[in-house]
Parts: structure tokens; sequence; C-alpha cells
């Protein structure tokens, strides 16, 4: 049987940042991760598929991943979840927040979405996990991974993130925050042989590497 996940791809705004459609084809419902830049984009997209936006969700609170926020909750009353530390780290204010959980699971219609949190870009950086597909934010990107010399950064554990993230199904579909590379999706495996940020044996290397400044573009 032929799943009901609908999943769309955007990119949008002058920073090349994906927004992700995720939701029910039979319910006719969907979420948006991270709407930045242009919301009439976004809501034009989920209208013309059928489906309406009932909930927002936030890989992580930059202003670049959400600045359409506001502008879509004037349109859709819908509620903003966002990871508990991030909610708090940046002082988030915006109606029907919800605070997720790692491992929270999110229902749209009769699809569920689990919230990963992966600190290390900003303490409450999260991913979503749905069936074989993984919204990464600005955690994982292909070839790269997320900064961590901005304010709430930190390099260990950005190391922990991306081990639990390599940890995942080889076949898992890497679906990043930003258009940086030659294709607009991967795959853990492949990122598993290709990435140098997750060829690293141990946490040590890991932060001698970022300190250092690894060779390489890293976002």
């Amino acid at each position: 049987m032929e799943s009901p996940l609908y999943l769309r791809q955007l990119e949008l705004g002058p920073m090349q940042n994906f927004v992700y459609l995720i939701g029910d084809k039979e319910a006719k419902e969907c979420v948006v991760v991270d709407p930045g830049w242009d919301v009439p984009t976004i809501l034009k997209t989920a209208e013309s598929d059928g489906l309406k936006i009932t909930k927002i969700l936030i890989t992580h609170g930059h202003p670049d991943h959400t600045n359409g926020v506001e502008s879509l909750l004037a349109k859709n009353d819908c509620k903003v979840y966002v990871q508990k530390h991030e909610a708090d780290f940046m002082k988030f204010r915006w109606p029907n927040l919800i605070r997720v959980e790692s491992g929270e699971m999110i229902d749209v219609g009769k699809i569920k979405i689990r919230a990963i949190h992966t600190p290390g870009h900003t303490p409450g950086s999260q991913c979503f996990q749905v069936e074989n597909g993984l919204v990464s934010g600005d955690t994982l990107f292909i070839n790269s991974c997320g900064r961590v010399d901005l304010p709430g950064s930190n390099p260990e554990q950005m190391y922990d993130s991306l081990q639990k993230l390599r940890a995942l199904d080889d076949q898992v579909i890497l679906y990043p925050g930003h258009n940086y590379a030659d294709d607009p999706t991967s795959t853990i495996g492949s990122e598993k042989q290709t990435n140098p940020y997750l060829q690293f044996p141990n946490a040590k290397e890991f932060l001698r590497a970022m300190t250092g400044g690894l060779s390489g573009r890293w976002y």
C-alpha cells in the first residue's frame, strides 16, 4: 500500500534555504518546517497541492529559518513546535508555542514525525525524521555540517549530534536546511562515506579539526 506521505522541498530566499512541507495526502493537511523568506509561495504551494498547513516545525531559531513565522501565523492558526532548549535560548514568544522533547512524535494526519535533539549549531537544534527521510536543518549538510562558532554553538555537542545521525540507517534520505551542494538530497550512507565531518574516530580529533579549521566549506 502506498504511503500517504507528502513531502515537498522548496528553495526560498537569498541564503538558499530549504523549506519543507510534510503531510498526509489523505488527511489533506501538512506541517511546514522552517518557514522563511517567502510565506506567500509556501501557502500557495500547499494550497495548490490541496493541503492545509496546520503546524509549524522549527529546526533551530536563526532568522533565516524563522523569519516567516509571524506572517504565517497571521494567515493560519498554527501551533509552533520548537525544541525546549531552543525556546529558552532564543526567548521566543510566539502564540501556541509547543516545547518539544527529544524523541517526541508529532502527528500530521496519520503521518508521524520524530523530533531528534541535535545540539551543536545551537543549543536546541533538532532534526525531524519521517519514514525514511531526515530533515536536518543546519546540523548535517551534504558533505558538511553546521557552524560551531556562533553564539550558543558547541563543537563537542555537534560531534555527539553527528554521531547520533551517523547511526541512522544508511537508506535514510537526507534533506538539509540549505542548498549548498550539487544535489538537493543525499543519504546517510553516502554521507558516511564522503562527508569529512563524519569521518573522525573520536571527539578529540573532531575538535582539533574544528579548532584548526578543517579544509573545505562549513556553515
